[in-house]
């Protein structure tokens, strides 16, 4: 038994679940920072949801153990699901409820006082933007709005983690901008974000954290920039030229650079090229490109979410993203 220290909030250790003869995870161990917004990405069938469930005290591992703090989830189920607020990835049947009803529900079920909760509920609508729907029933909510409710719903009882399957499913792309802006919001007070998506690139912008899972299995985890630099050859710079009529020019001199390689014209004005030099060598090169009379718009790394997408497609081998 290991419990967590000061700077792990969430302790998993070797933690398996069979369903009948299947793993849905194997020997699955994996620290959690205290603080951390953590990206759960893998394939259809990788085990994120069944992680996700038994992190929230819903179903029990067949071994291994998961501790919050100095609490065994298995031997202290009551007070993890006080700590914790899941949003799952489906929305459960509510014919009879309005918005402020649904959540007064949930309000109930946490035991939070009718003085209390009335201002937490107008504050959560307020939050997730639904305070004009407050009145509206449930059923009558667009999908997106469906998903802002489920996530106003976990957060009705100001619990410490937050557990979040695709919660991104069925936003458009104002609502993914919003719910980003949210759970950096939510990071920003001191919240640990336990999120999964197949939504590569923004889980890139949103997460400090990632773990790569297939099969149930644990493939890469860490830090998304270290992930990123420990899975790249090189890193990959796009390079975009001021007028287009120097982009052959410009491929002829960054081809002829030993720490440039895969160099290619992505259309328009923008070239990508990997590089494995330094930054002197970085300097060097953009200042060959100056005196060629070459003007630059940009010269820079590529965004972490495009290369984190490339990195999982290498390590799951092609594998569908769920």
């Amino acid at each position: 038994m290991q419990k967590t220290d000061a700077e792990t909030i969430c302790k998993i250790q070797n933690v398996s679940k069979r369903f009948h003869k299947h793993y849905a995870l194997s020997n699955f161990t994996l620290d959690i920072p205290r603080g951390a917004v953590y990206g759960l990405i893998g394939p259809n069938g990788a085990g994120k949801s069944t992680l996700l469930r038994i992190l929230a005290a819903l179903i029990s591992p067949s071994s291994g153990e998961v501790w919050f703090d100095n609490d065994e989830v298995s031997q202290h189920s009551a007070s993890i699901q006080r700590k914790i607020g899941y949003m799952p990835d489906f929305f459960g049947v509510y014919p009879d409820l309005t918005t402020v009803e649904y959540l007064e529900f949930y309000a109930g079920i946490h035991k939070i006082p009718r003085k209390k909760y009335k201002r937490t509920i107008e504050d959560l609508l307020e939050l997730v933007d639904l305070t004009a729907k407050q009145n509206e029933l449930v059923e009558t909510l667009s999908r997106g709005m469906k998903q802002r409710l489920c996530l106003a719903r976990a957060l009705i009882h100001d619990p410490e983690i937050l557990l979040l399957d695709e919660p991104a499913s069925g936003l458009d792309p104002r609502g993914r901008v919003e719910l980003r802006e949210l759970v950096q919001s939510l990071h920003s007070i001191g919240k640990t974000v336990i999120i999964s998506s197949h939504i590569l690139p923004e889980l890139a912008e949103m997460c400090t954290d990632i773990a790569i899972l297939q099969e149930g299995r644990l493939v890469a985890s860490g830090d998304v920039e270290k992930i990123v630099q420990r899975f790249s050859a090189n890193r990959l710079f796009e390079i975009r030229v001021l007028d287009a009529k120097h982009v052959p020019a410009a491929l002829e001199l960054l081809k002829k650079q030993s720490t440039m390689s895969n160099i290619t014209h992505e259309g328009d004005n923008l070239l990508l090229a990997g590089f494995d030099g330094n930054e002197q060598t970085l300097s060097e090169i953009m200042a060959a490109l100056i005196t060629h009379d070459i003007a630059i718009t940009s010269f820079a790394p590529r965004a972490s979410g495009g290369r984190l997408e490339e990195i999982f497609m290498n390590v799951t081998e092609g594998s569908t993203l769920s």
